[in-house]
């Protein structure tokens, strides 16, 4: 008979059968330290929510500082080993764990492909993890779409998305990430972590951020008009507004205004939407 493998846990003891195996191809890099899960578990706010999702449990470092809270839990996980080994070896009873419990539940999905409304329906939710490093941006962009229920989005990235994400205009790391979500979110970077504290370690640095939705925030444009207009204006990035948006065939009058003259780094989130605004009007 193989031999359990026992780990010792925040103050806890718990026995596994098999650690889970971290997979390239999922770009898994698994926490290790306990006081950063803790760190990344209290950028939750839960003000006017109480439902969260976590994207990428893997082997619940962080998991097991969310159910601590007051709140109800929903664990997202692609990887069918990790899923088991959370509800078979984990978390399910561990002694750690505030109770009585609200809700708890492992969901073995892919996050980008999943109708969310199957598990939240038209509540509000927030969204945190240690994020696999190949698709989050992804989840970045899919989280925008869902906007209108989610409050706030927490979690870590590799150190330069998170920055990305967070900088403002006249910066060259400022782009189509940066402007999108600080159109509906104020961004903030919260703390850099090192690799020496992942198995296996990544080659970057990784950074914590959060997303507070802006209350009452109304963007006063067409919002398909909005994301293809920043897309297409970051797409050729070294061209001056003028350049970049000819496919739109704005008229020439439009075109001559101070805004067409900047390149799309140096317009900051309002100069974005006024220009969308002006653009709706000239093809109405």
């Amino acid at each position: 008979m193989k031999k359990k493998k026992f780990y010792k846990d925040a103050g806890q003891s718990y026995y596994s059968k098999d650690p889970v195996r971290a997979k390239k191809h999922l770009g898994q890099h698994f926490l290790k330290d306990e006081q950063i899960a803790q760190k990344i578990a209290d950028t939750l706010s839960l003000e006017n929510y109480t439902k969260v999702l976590e994207i990428g449990p893997g082997t619940g470092v962080l998991t097991k500082y969310l159910l601590a809270k007051e709140l109800d839990l929903y664990a997202m996980d692609l990887d069918t080993e990790s899923i088991d080994y959370l509800r078979n070896s984990f978390l399910l009873e561990h002694p750690s764990l505030k109770s009585p419990l609200n809700v708890f539940e492992i969901v073995e999905a892919d996050f980008l492909k999943y109708d969310l409304s199957k598990i939240f329906g038209d509540e509000p939710f927030a969204i945190t993890g240690n994020f696999p490093y190949n698709i989050s941006t992804q989840i970045v962009f899919k989280a925008l779409e869902w906007r209108d229920q989610i409050p706030e989005f927490t979690g870590m990235f590799q150190k330069e998305v998170a920055q990305r994400i967070c900088e403002k205009e006249g910066s060259k790391a400022y782009g189509i990430l940066s402007v999108l979500a600080q159109t509906f979110y104020e961004a903030e970077y919260l703390f850099t972590v090192p690799p020496t504290v992942f198995s296996p370690p990544p080659k970057v640095e990784s950074g914590v951020l959060r997303l507070k939705r802006k209350e009452g925030f109304v963007l006063g444009c067409d919002e398909k008009l909005y994301f293809r207009l920043v897309k297409t204006a970051f797409g050729q990035r070294r061209k001056t507004i003028r350049n970049s948006l000819k496919p739109f065939n704005l008229s020439e009058e439009l075109r001559e205004t101070e805004l067409f003259n900047l390149r799309p780094e140096q317009l900051s989130v309002e100069d974005f939407i006024k220009l969308c605004i002006r653009v709706e009007q000239d093809l109405s």
